[in-house]
């Protein structure tokens, strides 16, 4: 008797275009990721907003098609789109930590999709030691802040201590280094 594996790959779909997200990302994905869930579910106890990381789809007009893509932080409010493992609703805020398999991707076909969607605030994280927030004005995103993090307290441009809010949550805090803490 042969012994059956199991490998659960996980994929997304944009525009009926299912895309492998696989190989693995490296570890300083999941530990930015971390950095970020962790502060954003300190600034929500006691709300009826939740965030999840890497584990919970979002299906963007599940009445129109079949797409769904799985970001890396999604923050949500509106409890009654959440069925199994997927949520219907639109967003507030949404992150993706760029690895070299996903990035394109994540700038692009992702981008797009979650503008169409209204997402109202959309971060592109790598880990190299950038973030870019953008926000929807007018129904299309615009870059309202690009960071490269200088950590070196001996360089003019240092920026570790620079706080970043999340728009619809002011109260939400985090340093750009906090959010790369632990990646060396």
């Amino acid at each position: 008797m042969a012994l059956l594996e199991y490998e659960r790959r996980k994929d997304e779909k944009i525009n009926g275009i299912v895309y492998a997200m696989s190989p693995a990302p490296g570890f300083q994905h999941g530990i930015i990721n971390g950095n970020i869930y962790r502060i954003i579910a300190n600034g929500l106890k006691n709300s009826l907003c939740l965030v999840f990381i890497e584990n919970l789809d979002f299906k963007f007009r599940p009445q129109v098609n079949d797409d769904y893509v799985c970001p890396d932080i999604m923050v949500i409010c509106d409890r009654k789109h959440l069925k199994g493992g997927s949520y219907s609703g639109i967003p507030k805020f949404i992150a993706e930590t760029l690895s070299p398999s996903t990035a394109k991707k994540d700038k692009t076909e992702k981008k797009q999709f979650y503008e169409d969607a209204g997402v109202e605030e959309y971060w592109i994280v790598s880990p190299k030691g950038s973030v870019e927030i953008y926000y929807l004005t007018e129904g299309k995103y615009t870059l309202e802040y690009s960071y490269i993090l200088q950590d070196d307290e001996e360089e003019e441009d240092y920026n570790a201590d620079d706080v970043i809010c999340l728009k619809a949550f002011p109260h939400i805090k985090m340093t750009l280094g906090e959010i790369f803490e632990g990646i060396d």
